[in-house]
């Protein structure tokens, strides 16, 4: 969420720079504003009235031993007694609301970027060259299905439209490439995290998911109790939690994780055609990238997630490239987001396979996650970063298409070999 004072300070600055990312919150801006003033001047009329409360209930003593009624005070104290209560459920009311709506705002966006939508995204360098084949290539779903990798008809009987199952060279080769990722962070001396699959409510409004895209996961209710859990989007929801409503040290930071989980989305599919197959889908495997950064720090950490995730990607071989995305195309929680974009032959053009986002300190204030600071001994904020590092889901086609051989074969990449047994080429 974001800090009041900020808003507060500047809300011209605070309302253009939501229009940036092509939401007009003018009006919630201003109401927050209203609500902030009136919480405020119903605390400050508790507290005399709690004062003047204290200050009659120690007359009554003085009465007492003079002989003197007492009743016109018991008569103020009960009805100081009354205001109270009923400016503590107004100021109730007042806060809920202001809560809902500093929840319902989206983070700002970092001054450097374009504002608007994708059309104003800004690709910052290319990797390598477009893949171009001497001969007729074929779609990957052709491929996977005539190397028996993916059986799509027996993943839609399982489970309907939006899934698929992997078989036999194809689950080893997906398992390949999730091994190569973890590797890879491992590497880089980030810590392994295996999180839980189905998460509190809590969860998702600390990432920022909640409330405004609650109805784009699937919810599992407890049929025993009023529980009810969120099947994680990404593991990004989890990470961001862990340390909810915790005081780290300055010594702790950074923090660097990374997660595997399967992913569940409800807002999966396409009715394009070009986008047949595993390239969007209702469940899909994922390694994620987490930090914790002191907020001096941030920019550094994301720099360093970016690299991290095109390492990936050229070790696999591929042609792409990074871009900057606009202040719209950035999703409601970060502040800035850089896409890594490859080329699926089939689909002609370019499809994203990692986004690193920097929440500045967004996620933190939603999830009350702060450090110490040695040098003053106060709490503060810290910064919250992620990006996929990688989801599978459109590497394991594009991989299949970009190494497709004239015969119908596909070439493993070099990095993937020694996972599946020294494997160079599948073949039918």
């Amino acid at each position: 969420m974001l800090d009041i004072k900020r808003i507060k300070e500047d809300p011209e600055k605070v309302k253009a720079g939501l229009r940036a990312k092509e939401v007009n919150c003018d009006q919630e801006v201003d109401r927050i504003l209203a609500l902030d003033k009136e919480r405020r001047d119903i605390i400050h009329d508790m507290e005399q009235k709690k004062a003047e409360q204290n200050k009659v209930s120690k007359t009554i003593p003085q009465l007492k031993k003079a002989g003197e009624d007492t009743a016109p005070v018991f008569q103020k104290m009960s009805e100081l007694k009354g205001q109270i209560a009923a400016q503590e459920e107004t100021l109730r009311g007042v806060e809920a609301e202001y809560r809902t709506l500093m929840l319902s705002l989206p983070n700002l966006p970092d001054d450097d970027l374009k504002p608007g939508g994708k059309e104003n995204n800004e690709p910052l360098r290319y990797f390598g060259e477009p893949h171009k084949f001497d001969f007729e290539a074929k779609h990957h779903v052709d491929l996977c299905t005539d190397l028996g990798l993916i059986d799509y008809t027996r993943g839609v009987k399982l489970a309907g439209s939006g899934f698929w199952m992997y078989t036999g060279l194809g689950a080893r080769l997906e398992w390949a490439l999730l091994n190569y990722f973890i590797d890879s962070h491992l590497a880089d001396g980030y810590e392994f995290i295996l999180p839980p699959h189905m998460l509190e409510y809590q969860c998702g409004e600390t990432a920022g998911q909640f409330p405004k895209f609650a109805d784009e996961v699937y919810k599992i209710q407890n049929p025993t109790d009023d529980r009810i859990h969120y099947m994680l989007p990404t593991a990004e929801a989890a990470l961001a939690s862990v340390y909810r409503d915790e005081i780290l040290t300055e010594a702790d930071l950074p923090k660097k994780f990374f997660a595997y989980t399967p992913c569940f989305r409800r807002e999966a599919g396409s009715a394009r055609a070009e986008e047949r197959g595993m390239v969007r889908g209702h469940q899909f495997n994922k390694v994620e990238m987490f930090q914790f950064t002191r907020p001096e720090d941030s920019d550094a950490a994301f720099d360093e997630l970016v690299t991290k995730a095109e390492n990936l990607v050229k070790g696999l071989g591929f042609h792409f490239r990074t871009v900057k995305l606009a202040a719209g195309d950035c999703s409601a929680s970060m502040a800035r987001t850089y896409d890594i974009e490859i080329q699926i032959p089939s689909m002609q053009g370019y499809k994203e396979v990692s986004s690193v986002s920097n929440a500045r300190d967004y996620q933190a204030r939603r999830g009350n996650i702060r450090f110490r600071r040695e040098s003053t001994g106060k709490p503060e904020f810290l910064h919250t970063l992620n990006g996929s590092g990688l989801a599978t889901s459109r590497i394991f086609p594009a991989m299949v298409e970009q190494n497709q051989l004239k015969d119908g074969s596909i070439k493993v990449p070099e990095v993937l070999q020694k996972y599946l047994g020294g494997m160079e080429v599948i073949r039918r």
